[in-house]
């Protein structure tokens, strides 16, 4: 896929201008429910639509080791400072950041990276960390060192379902698809299902996402990854310009959910957008206010949608961030001169 074709489906921020899964104009960022990155790594986690609801991940910080020094960083002169031997060409090891550590990584995936050699293991799991803390920030960067992890240890299903969720971010659909599927039978797990259906998408084949989705052992995964492959299908009938089948697809019971999950926010946002396409306008406010009821992590952009279809601005004053009609606003920060003219005194008439 061209750099052109990519651009046309992604902003800057890494989100798809697509409507569905992950969509610019849902303003959408998701969090993969994988066993890479959210959650899964110490560190940073995805940001919310304001700098000011950035979150970071539960696990804590962990102190930095001491002594003695793990392998990993008894280097010889001719390394770099991830480990490994500084190459040229495709296989030049991009740069790992300093805080890039092996135990940073969730111990479940570490226990698979034993299967490998003791030092090829400490190398792929900095690599691992570094896609995971530059994922929301720089999904290019991330995927550089999802891709470096990938050619040292391809049979490995982490590093599989690192590099396709890093292809998948950056609109590397093609890729993407091989490594998700790749992860899926490593694994054995049915988690990338929305992804590997969204990809379908990207390579414009709607129809087949629906087959995949079709074909889901919807009764073996939880309610969120259900919730995701209904958004996924929702967004390719939208592809198919069949706007009233996508409604249908997201019309379940957990459109009823009252609880502050980030797919909760998800799905009414995704039925919000579907609502207001159709010109349902009253019902898409509506759902768009439920969204960023229970968005409580960031993940969508429903206080700008409601603001809009309330012809309203969110105005960030300070830390706050605060409603006001946006005529208004526009007028009031300008103040006419004439009302900074001092009051005639009432002894002078």
């Amino acid at each position: 896929m061209t750099d052109d074709s990519r651009s046309e489906r992604r902003d800057g921020s890494g989100t798809r201008n697509r409507k569905g899964f992950r969509s610019g104009r849902h303003g959408q960022r998701r969090r993969e429910s994988s066993r890479f990155g959210y959650g899964r790594v110490r560190g940073k986690s995805g940001q919310g639509r304001r700098s000011s609801r950035k979150k970071e991940a539960g696990y804590g910080d962990r102190p930095e080791p001491t002594t003695p020094s793990p392998s990993w960083e008894k280097q010889p002169e001719n390394l770099t400072s991830g480990g490994e031997t500084a190459g040229t060409g495709k296989d030049a090891a991009p740069q790992l950041p300093k805080n890039a550590h092996p135990h940073r990584l969730d111990l479940e995936i570490r226990k698979e990276l034993r299967t490998l050699p003791k030092f090829l293991a400490e190398l792929v799991a900095r690599h691992l960390v570094a896609a995971g803390d530059f994922l929301n920030e720089d999904p290019e960067r991330a995927y550089q060192h999802a891709l470096y992890a990938r050619r040292k240890a391809s049979r490995v299903g982490a590093v599989r379902e690192a590099a396709g969720i890093a292809a998948y971010l950056t609109g590397r659909w093609q890729e993407a698809l091989s490594d998700l599927r790749a992860a899926r039978r490593i694994t054995g797990q049915d988690i990338y299902l929305p992804m590997i259906a969204d990809c379908e998408r990207g390579l414009g084949r709607p129809e087949r996402a629906l087959e995949i989705i079709r074909e889901a052992p919807i009764d073996e995964l939880d309610v969120a990854h259900q919730v995701e492959l209904r958004i996924v299908a929702s967004g390719a009938r939208r592809d198919m310009g069949d706007l009233q089948g996508a409604l249908v697809e997201l019309q379940c019971p957990q459109l009823k959910e009252r609880r502050a999950r980030p797919w909760v926010a998800r799905l009414f946002y995704a039925y919000a957008d579907v609502l207001e396409e159709l010109g349902r306008k009253g019902e898409a406010r509506e759902y768009f206010s439920r969204a960023s009821a229970v968005d409580r992590e960031g993940v969508t952009d429903a206080d700008e949608r409601l603001a809009a279809l309330e012809g309203l601005e969110i105005v960030d004053v300070g830390d706050d961030v605060v409603w006001s009609d946006a005529e208004d606003f526009a007028l009031s920060a300008v103040e006419p001169e004439e009302s900074k003219a001092p009051a005639t005194d009432s002894s002078d008439q």
